[in-house]
């Protein structure tokens, strides 16, 4: 007989050959360099993740920049920063243009480079010489020096929290040229020097004022960010003039805190506080993750009021209302093997998230459930693993369950097999994973065979030809199980944007490289 791992039969289309191997050792088709660039700046942290390393990482991206051309990069660096809501690679991306195309820099810096922290990465990056150069340069000394110009002083005062480096460091490296007496005494301030007191901006002399201060609530807390404040001896009317300050994030971050401080005591700033979590404008300014909203609401104490928890759910509601809404019948098939169970965005020394990748694909498949209530979701790992949910729960309510199911090997066929198995009729496949599939190949044959998720799309295909596939990557690896192509669109990311990518796929608004494509579309 014949041997079948060689002659096995196809149903359908003939499935396009793997061309390479994945981190986990199974076969696997690889993404051009320009998708692949894509793919690391809107997962990658430069982080440790379950299969490579932060190092590994960078490395990557530098080989990746080097063959792709500088408009790209830049548009890319855009990308990841306004709609992946990134950090380090965006910052990683201008530092490569300012040895690269330091013009291009030029055009994007402001929009990349969009707050203090962003410019402690841009800067810390620089000199670390990672891109080829230690020192900051003509050009990007320029750019910063006009990016401070065009802070007020309040603004710069508050972006002074943080180190290596801080803004004091940036500063020292710069030597900003003062146009008025308040920032003359405001850089000094910052980098320690002696400077005329009388001169300092306002809220410079409110902060002394209550650091010197020792008769705790006779003098009012400023508006200054939080963590300028946690080391001071605090009232409980402090707190609550915090809490009333308070950004969406800083909110978001310390609902907790606030309950132990006595906050919630006062039923003025609960409303305060649950209306400040429900604005949809606060919502997207903040830039707010989905994933964020739902470590939130698990780590949410039950000090806290119930009004404030249910506004943490009324902002998923927000944070996923792009979700489209799907004619015909939707499958998301969430990945919950092991390797799902490391940290979204890497595991970082003292910084490493609670949240983990399985509890973002356990959120997309409830968001679109929420949208569609017809939706299957199938959840998999070595194998399908059977879940109930009730498309009227909250995604918060979905999502929770989704993430405690038991975890396995990653099989990325397993779903379509199943489906195959029931000759199911579909419109729409969504898969959310780390595309490592290595239960479903045949290693021996890496690269000389197609994927089995290829071989079991197709045969799903034969029965559902108008059907579609995207395939939602939220790592930073440079392969996919699904091979592109006009039916399979793969994206990677895990902010809020996935959902339109979704859209445009659902309604027909895609080609063949659609999410590159994208990119390429951004004005620089």
């Amino acid at each position: 007989m014949a041997n079948k791992s060689l002659f096995q039969s196809f149903f359908g289309k003939q499935p396009v050959l793997a061309d390479t191997v994945n981190e986990a050792g199974g076969r696997a088709y690889s993404m051009t360099a320009k998708h692949q660039l894509a793919q690391y700046a809107a997962t990658g942290s430069l982080s440790q993740t379950f299969y490579a390393s932060g190092a590994e990482q960078l490395e990557t991206v530098l080989k990746l920049t080097a063959e792709i051309s500088p408009e790209f990069i830049a548009k890319t660096a855009l990308y990841a920063r306004q709609s992946g809501y990134m950090k380090d690679m965006p910052a990683l991306l201008c530092a490569i243009l300012s040895v690269k195309s330091p013009g291009l820099l030029a055009e994007i810096f402001d929009r990349v480079i969009d707050n203090p922290k962003m410019l402690r990465n841009f800067v810390q990056i620089m000199r670390s010489g990672v891109v080829g150069r230690k020192s900051l340069g003509t050009l990007p000394k320029r750019l910063i020096l006009q990016w401070m110009e065009a802070k007020t002083d309040k603004q710069l005062f508050a972006g002074s929290v943080g180190n290596d480096p801080s803004l004091a460091d940036v500063v020292k490296m710069v030597h900003p040229k003062p146009a008025s007496a308040s920032r003359n005494a405001l850089f000094a301030y910052l980098i320690g020097k002696e400077c005329n007191k009388d001169d300092l901006p306002e809220i410079v002399q409110q902060y002394e004022k209550f650091k010197r201060n020792t008769n705790p609530g006779k003098v009012v807390a400023p508006d200054v960010p939080f963590q300028m404040l946690t080391a001071l001896p605090l009232t409980k009317a402090d707190w609550e003039r915090i809490a009333r300050n308070a950004s969406w994030q800083m909110t978001r971050m310390n609902l907790n805190t606030f309950a132990r401080h006595g906050v919630f005591n006062n039923k003025e700033m609960v409303k305060v506080i649950a209306n400040r979590l429900r604005n949809v404008e606060l919502i997207r300014k903040a830039k707010v993750f989905p994933y964020q909203l739902l470590t939130a609401w698990n780590n949410v104490d039950q000090a806290v009021p119930s009004d404030v928890r249910n506004a943490l759910q009324d902002a998923m509601e927000i944070a996923t209302q792009n979700v489209p809404g799907v004619d015909g019948k939707v499958y998301v098939f969430p990945d919950i093997s092991g390797s799902m169970h490391s940290p979204v965005t890497g595991y970082r020394a003292g910084a490493t998230t609670a949240t983990r990748c399985i509890d973002v694909a356990a959120l997309v498949a409830a968001a679109v459930m929420r949208r569609n209530p017809n939706t299957e979701v199938v959840p998999f790992s070595d194998h399908v693993v059977n879940c109930r949910l009730n498309p009227k729960d909250s995604v918060m309510t979905n999502a929770e369950k989704l993430a405690k199911l038991p975890s396995g090997g990653t099989n990325c066929s397993a779903p379509l097999a199943h489906l195959n198995k029931q000759n199911a009729k579909g419109d729409l496949i969504i898969y959310v994973s780390d595309n490592e599939s290595w239960i479903d190949t045949n290693r021996a044959w890496a690269g000389k065979l197609a994927t089995e998720t290829m071989s079991q799309w197709n045969v799903f295909k034969k029965r559902n030809r108008q059907a579609k596939m995207i395939c939602i990557d939220i790592q930073p690896y440079g392969t996919t199980q699904a091979k592109e192509s006009a039916d399979i669109i793969n994206v990677g990311g895990f902010s809020d944007h996935v959902f339109q990518l979704i859209a445009d796929v659902a309604h027909g608004r895609f080609s063949e490289g659609h999410w590159v494509n994208e990119i390429e579309k951004i004005s620089i």
